[in-house]
């Protein structure tokens, strides 16, 4: 499959890495302003091919992204310490919309994978300005924080994260929304298998795990200045998914299925992704506490949404 990645800083760079060591594209093609700093990646990317599989790696234009069937967009300023997913808004709200009709002219067929922050804004800001159906353009949204809340819950539980299933929903940052209540290890809820384990779940650790998911990229940020690797893994995934038709449950970004009580924004739940994008949108049952948790999370989205300047 070949895919085009738009931006070639350190986030779309390592997307192409990951990409390429995990088989999920044939043909990666990078786009940036920079074009010597896009050919010296892809260059670099390239001379590790052989080490991983096949795959072309090159620099190219928007044109060159005719017949991809998914394009990451990775392009924008960073967040810097101490600054917020949405203090990063205004900025990246203007380069989005100056570059999501040159992609949709290049590739209109194309699941857009929006990945810069603030990525619940800019995945809602992508749809506009892209003309697409809804189900076409997915957020990476929550796929990496739940990854985390996955990895750390095994952890304390010692046994494989592939054996946790729990998601992470709402908005990409701080008011997003840990669902505990729903939260299963090989078919077991969390509760009794943590007490089968031998390993129970005290308040103190739910703290320490909830505080663990959600700062850390605060905390990455704050020692070396940007998150590249963990999001790279997972839009690699999400390439995977596209590439094979998988119909894999993910917690992207997207606005909401017709019907949802979140069509007016952005915001992760999890979602059947295939081939054409988001095939199905599946929420488990909510706590009240997590339902409410939600609905502010929508709310604090909303209020970003009503605050962007509109071209």
């Amino acid at each position: 499959m070949q895919i085009g990645i738009v931006g070639a800083g350190m986030v779309g760079a390592t997307t192409a890495f990951a990409a390429v060591l995990l088989r999920a594209a044939s043909e990666i093609v990078l786009v940036d302003i920079d074009r010597a700093k896009a050919g010296a990646h892809a260059d670099d990317i390239f001379h590790a091919v052989p080490f991983a599989g096949h795959a072309r790696v090159r620099a190219g234009e928007f044109a060159d992204l005719a017949g991809a069937p998914a394009v990451v967009l990775a392009c924008g300023v960073n967040q810097q310490p101490g600054e917020t997913r949405l203090q990063l808004l205004g900025r990246n709200a203007a380069v989005f919309r100056a570059v999501v009709p040159e992609v949709v002219r290049a590739a209109p067929e194309a699941v857009l994978i929006v990945v810069s922050n603030p990525v619940d804004i800019l995945t809602f800001v992508t749809l506009e300005a892209s003309g697409l159906p809804a189900a076409q353009v997915i957020g990476s949204g929550t796929t990496l924080d739940t990854a985390r809340f996955r990895a750390l819950l095994a952890e304390h539980l010692s046994v494989a994260p592939q054996s946790v299933h729990a998601y992470v929903v709402g908005e990409h940052g701080d008011s997003e929304v840990l669902l505990w209540s729903s939260a299963a290890v090989g078919g077991l809820p969390l509760d009794a298998a943590a007490a089968g384990l031998g390993r129970p779940l005290a308040e103190a650790d739910r703290e320490r795990i909830d505080d663990a998911v959600r700062r850390a990229a605060y905390r990455i940020i704050a020692g070396k200045g940007a998150t590249y690797y963990g999001v790279a893994g997972a839009v690699a995934r999400l390439l995977r998914a596209i590439r094979d038709d998988e119909r894999a449950v993910l917690t992207v970004s997207a606005v909401g299925q017709p019907g949802s009580q979140f069509g007016d924004v952005a915001l992760s739940l999890p979602r059947v992704v295939g081939a054409r994008g988001i095939e199905a949108e599946l929420l488990p049952p909510l706590a009240d506490a997590e339902a409410a948790a939600l609905e502010r999370s929508a709310g604090i989205l909303r209020e970003a949404l009503a605050s962007l300047t509109r071209p």
